[in-house]
């Protein structure tokens, strides 16, 4: 197994590199990190809180059909979007929307274009304004419990990913330094040991454990279960022609979605005379 790449994490590299690179690089590194980053958060926290209020409490103007309507639209814009741009010729789109020095970007743009679709969906999503439960006491405390945990699934999730490239610290980072992105390794430790989609699944977790419930929740939670299945096919055709024989390994050894036991080979059963 090879040593999986991780950029460098010390603040003076980055400090030095202040010095060192030109100032429009420097500039426009910052400038695209910053809004990448102040749009994730904004992103995730939007969906935090919007499902653990089942999707109840956003900013979408419509009612009835209209709701349904732009809300159909709003589900659809993410994956569709999110996986047209891993594609060949999404990459190259990505390469055209930063500024300059696209392709070091890249990844830095593909989590600016990701977190702004999030903030969209989850901050104008148009609620129905029908509640089915809202637990109350122990069972609210239990449901928050179960939700907290599911996200710190994903957070570790996206850490044993590759959490630069979940960010998009690594595109703007590696133009500051003036270096060529260097993408983690294949991953296979962490909760990838049980999974091969530690981050579908653990997402799919926060869709299904958000206290309070909602047709607007139940849409959210069925459409993007799908998407949490079928999606990672993409990913995974794209592993085996990137890592070949290894993802293959790798394929054999652990299960696709669910960690579930592998049955043993025949040779190693015990026979019966």
């Amino acid at each position: 197994m090879t040593t999986p790449t991780r950029i460098p994490l010390d603040p003076m590299i980055y400090l030095r590199a202040l010095g060192r690179r030109p100032r429009g690089e420097v500039a426009l590194a910052l400038v695209w990190g910053g809004l990448t980053h102040t749009a994730f958060a904004a992103g995730v926290l939007a969906m935090i809180l919007a499902m653990w209020f089942g999707m109840s409490r956003s900013l979408g103007p419509f009612e009835g059909w209209a709701a349904v309507a732009a809300n159909a639209l709003l589900l659809a814009q993410f994956p569709l979007v999110h996986s047209a741009l891993l594609t060949p010729s999404g990459q190259r789109v990505l390469a055209r929307l930063a500024p300059a020095h696209g392709r070091t970007l890249a990844t830095t743009t593909y989590a600016l274009v990701a977190s702004a679709q999030l903030l969209v969906l989850f901050a104008f999503w148009s609620p129905s304004g029908e509640v089915w439960r809202q637990p109350e006491g122990f069972a609210l405390w239990l449901h928050g419990a179960l939700y907290g945990l599911s996200w710190l699934l994903l957070l570790k999730a996206s850490f044993d990913a590759g959490a630069e490239v979940q960010s998009g610290f690594l595109g703007w980072s590696s133009l500051l330094r003036g270096a060529k992105p260097l993408f983690p390794d294949m991953p296979e430790g962490g909760l990838f040991r049980i999974t091969r989609q530690p981050i579908y699944v653990s997402f799919a977790l926060t869709l299904w454990t958000a206290p309070v419930w909602t047709p607007d929740q139940l849409a959210l939670a069925l459409a993007y279960t799908g998407y949490c299945v079928l999606g990672p096919l993409h990913k995974e055709r794209r592993f085996a022609r990137l890592y070949g024989a290894r993802f293959e390994t790798y394929r054999a050894r652990v299960p696709f979605w669910l960690p579930m036991p592998r049955r043993l080979p025949d040779a190693g059963r015990r026979k019966t005379p």
